[in-house]
């Protein structure tokens, strides 16, 4: 970067000035392509930044302007108004090592009587677009109303970050990790998809709010996810994840399928493992269903049913701080939630959840 955000209060107030009259300017050359930025509630307050004079987000500028046809200055227009946001960067930073990981406390946190109550309450409120979902995609109702109840309570906690402001902190100034480079690489990616998203939907950029790390809606999609798997499932003409409940069922289940989520298809199944450790090369396999039984059992995983001797797995293992590890057997549905977030613990709450829900609502 060639500008740290904190600079003197002098030159932003003069930079701010000079930025004015050029977004007056590049508004009134990009109506046609991009839709017009009007000023918007700060949600979560950030300093200015000027990121427009930054080198890498300079460098972004020219690629979206050959790429996807944006005016330089409508866009130099539109950065100089994100804010850096010093908390998405502290929230994104990873826990510090050597607190292990418990798998009971993580379920508790999620399957618990208020995401269950108010799981039945939306099941009920929206079964048709939910029994829709469910013939339409292959996705059994109680996944979806789970997935929704794990990500923001049915709407209640969607998140009030600036996405512009959290996704351009981001892309620029992402915190030292290991893996930074395909973080910013990542984000960089995203901030082009707000922008792409909002000229399509001709929406101001800043009117989207979520959470710290840029997800949007009930369902908490990035923007990419938006363009590529959101769909309009209450015909309105529009597709709308923070007001249209019924638009969020319809994505999370197109979600699902387009990550393999197989019709009809179990999730997970209980698993044994002996103490000869030949499981042990089984752990850590990646994110996907890809072992038969034969496979698993000569290594020592059994399970105290009989999964389809058919269906492939990986097997799962949950943490559960000093006391014993979980071990399941997942199968391809259970691979296709870990898409949506990529941990296994996510995935198995959705599950437990999910059961949860549809037997209190039954009950």
């Amino acid at each position: 970067m060639t500008l740290s955000f904190r600079s003197g209060l002098f030159f932003c107030l003069a930079t701010v000035l000079v930025t004015g009259a050029l977004t007056s300017s590049a508004l009134a050359s990009d109506t046609r392509r991009s839709p017009k930025v009007k000023k918007a509630q700060v949600a979560q307050a950030g300093e200015f930044a000027n990121f427009p004079q930054w080198r890498e987000a300079a460098e972004f500028i020219d690629g979206m302007a050959e790429k996807h046809g944006f005016d330089k200055r409508y866009l130099q227009a539109v950065l100089s108004q994100a804010h850096y946001v010093e908390s998405a960067v502290q929230l994104v930073k990873p826990a510090p090592p050597g607190k292990p990981k418990n798998w009971n406390a993580y379920r508790d946190r999620f399957v618990e009587p208020i995401r269950i109550d108010a799981g039945v309450a939306f099941w009920n409120t929206y079964a048709d677009a939910l029994a829709r979902a469910e013939d339409q995609y292959g996705v059994p109702a109680e996944i979806i109303v789970a997935i929704l109840g794990v990500e923001t309570i049915y709407g209640r906690n969607t998140g009030n970050f600036r996405v512009m402001d959290a996704i351009t902190t981001l892309a620029f100034a992402y915190p030292e990790a290991p893996n930074r480079a395909a973080r910013l690489n990542y984000f960089r990616g995203e901030l082009g998809n707000t922008l792409l998203f909002a000229r399509e939907s001709n929406i101001d950029p800043f009117s989207l709010l979520g959470s710290y790390a840029g997800a949007i809606g009930l369902p908490q999609f990035m923007p990419g996810s938006i363009r590529r798997f959101a769909v309009d499932f209450d015909g309105d003409g529009k597709i709308d994840l923070r007001n249209s409940p019924v638009d969020a069922i319809g994505s999370v289940a197109h979600f699902l399928v387009e990550h393999g989520w197989q019709r009809g298809e179990p999730i997970v199944f209980p698993a044994n493992v002996d103490d000869s450790g030949r499981w042990q090369r089984f752990i850590g396999q990646g994110l996907e269903a890809k072992f038969t039984m034969d496979e698993l059992r000569e290594a020592g995983v059994d399970s105290s049913v009989n999964p389809p001797p058919d269906m492939r797995y990986g097997l799962v293992d949950l943490q559960n701080g000093g006391d014993p590890t979980d071990y399941w057997l997942g199968a391809n549905n259970f691979f296709a939630i870990t898409q949506y977030n990529r941990s296994f613990f996510y995935a198995m709450s959705v599950n437990d959840l999910s059961r949860a829900i549809r037997t209190a609502r039954n009950y």
